[in-house]
């Protein structure tokens, strides 16, 4: 008996790429801007500012940000109920390293939403007001939230850095295991990296943020 051709492996491939890309991109450019916070309250609000007033913003953050990330987070779910790491009878790198992708992929989706509502829906359609260094000073003064969003960046890093890993093999990228293993360091590395710049702008609205190649 035929069984009827899936375009499983065509929604994988696109899954992937729209984790790096536009994600992947948004996510450099949202921690760039928050890194404006180590140059003071005027700096970032003025970086900030200018983000809002971007012509056809809501067209912009529509096709680049909330239709992938919709899709992505969609179709991750798909892939999260129909699969089983099985970690107890597998308990190999590759297959942890797949476990904790799923995992820090719902972490990811729980913090987003929260991120959003608080910095985003609440103060620009509620109270009619946009982010502000004052406002995530405050935010983050609070330990549990504080902590929350530690343990969200920390997941949506983790999850962009394998992902990487994961795209270049299921584009065909990296097909051997030395380059498989070679590429494995080089997310690393870029993961330590890019959590680095987040926590160490959430630590500037607290005023202890480390300034760095400041020009």
């Amino acid at each position: 008996m035929e069984t009827k051709p899936t375009n499983h492996f065509l929604w994988r491939k696109l899954h992937s790429l729209f984790g790096v890309i536009p994600l992947g991109l948004f996510l450099f450019i949202h921690l760039f801007i928050n890194s404006f916070a180590l140059k003071g309250p005027g700096a970032f609000d003025k970086a900030a500012g200018a983000m809002v007033k971007l012509p056809y913003l809501i067209i912009i953050e529509l096709i680049f940000i909330f239709i992938p990330l919709l899709f992505h987070m969609i179709y991750g779910l798909a892939i999260i109920w129909s699969t089983d790491p099985d970690l107890a009878r597998y308990p190999k790198t590759g297959n942890f390293l797949y476990f904790t992708q799923r995992a820090t992929g719902i972490v990811t989706i729980i913090f987003i939403f929260a991120h959003v509502y608080s910095t985003t829906f609440s103060l620009r359609y509620v109270n009619h007001q946009e982010v502000s260094y004052q406002f995530m000073s405050f935010l983050l003064a609070n330990p549990v939230t504080l902590i929350f969003y530690v343990i969200g960046l920390a997941s949506a890093v983790f999850h962009f850095a394998n992902g990487i890993w994961n795209f270049m093999i299921t584009w065909g990228i990296t097909a051997g295991r030395d380059s498989q293993r070679a590429m494995g360091w080089i997310c690393l590395l870029l993961g330590i990296g890019v959590f680095f710049v987040g926590l160490n702008a959430l630590a500037a609205f607290l005023g202890y943020g480390i300034t760095i190649f400041n020009g």
